[in-house]
């Protein structure tokens, strides 16, 4: 449903003054319409399920241009619709294929900007298609989970890992809050690998190791990015290993690969399962070589641990892998 004088008030806004509150039950979902409203060039207000958004946002004061809702459309849910004098309502929408079913999503997020353009009538917005490979110099991600004892089998995977692979790395790890600052400085010494703290939405690039913060989530989407979200990580573990584990492996499927180092805890085993399906690579180092090796030793107990090693064995065992991938791809 749509509001006419407000969709002719809305075509004269800047696309980035355009303010979109997503509410979704179902986490797939939710990235999709998220992924989707930022390559429009919107503004995200708010991506969360109903709950969420009922805990924590003011129904009564919060401005919205466009409300995008796969959820129960209740009396809350009605009310604040109506009171954000929105130009566009759109309740429903077919389910998101996940993000690494490149060719499947391309399809529904094209879908959803043509129901967009519909209902407010910017024809830009079914424009060019999404293209995962564009502005890319990367061909594989690797995702870093550690806890305690952590940075130093982190710095000897990154001394025996050459920066010139076509891999980018994104590194997820439990650590103090007031000390974090101080990790990048003790990756970077003695190798060529870029560290540095997510702070601002980014493209993941080659020879770079992003470090996830702490006190913000961040979610991957299917063209490379990882978008910082004003949202704290739900759980016990922050940042949430298990969490992106799911969400790296739901849109980079096989050219994933997993490596979990030492720490205390299981977090990263949750949804190991879902991972296997997607063809991703899961590694964690040797327990018997770790500070603490029950995060590790979860991992491995899974049953769905690909290799065990040193960090050196690991750094070894990535670099022959993607010479592997290469020869096997030109035959």
């Amino acid at each position: 449903m749509k509001d006419n004088a407000r969709v002719l008030a809305l075509r004269k806004k800047n696309k980035s003054d355009i303010k979109v509150m997503v509410v979704a039950e179902e986490h797939r979902q939710r990235m999709a319409f998220s992924d989707t409203v930022r390559s429009c060039g919107f503004t995200l207000v708010g991506c969360v399920s109903l709950a969420q958004w009922q805990e924590k946002y003011d129904i009564y004061n919060t401005a919205v241009d466009i409300w995008l809702i796969d959820s129960d459309y209740d009396d809350s849910v009605s009310t604040a619709t109506i009171l954000s004098k929105p130009a566009a309502v759109l309740v429903g929408f077919s389910q998101a294929p996940y993000l690494n079913a490149t060719q499947e999503y391309a399809k529904w997020q094209r879908k959803l900007k043509r129901k967009l353009s519909q209902l407010i009538g910017l024809p830009f917005l079914s424009a060019a298609p999404v293209d995962k490979n564009a502005d890319t110099d990367w061909k594989y991600v690797v995702f870093l989970g550690a806890s305690m004892g952590g940075p130093s089998a982190v710095k000897e995977f990154l001394d025996n890992v050459p920066a010139t692979l076509p891999i980018c790395i994104l590194l997820a790890h439990h650590f103090n809050h007031a000390m974090i600052s101080t990790l990048p400085r003790i990756l970077n010494r003695h190798n060529d690998w870029q560290c540095q703290i997510i702070a601002s939405s980014q493209r993941l690039r080659a020879g770079k190791c992003l470090i996830v913060p702490i006190d913000k989530q961040v979610v991957c989407d299917s063209t490379g990015r990882v978008i910082l979200l004003d949202q704290d990580w739900h759980g016990e573990y922050k940042p949430a290993i298990g969490q992106l584990l799911k969400n790296t492996s739901d849109v980079h499927g096989s050219e994933l690969i997993n490596i979990i180092f030492s720490g205390m805890g299981n977090d990263g085993s949750q949804y190991l399962d879902l991972i296997q399906d997607n063809n991703s690579q899961l590694w964690a180092q040797d327990p018997s070589l770790s500070a603490c090796p029950s995060q590790p030793q979860a991992i491995i107990d899974s049953g769905y641990c690909d290799f065990v090693g040193s960090p050196t064995d690991l750094a070894k065992k990535l670099t022959d892998y993607i010479g592997e991938r290469a020869a096997s791809h030109s035959h």
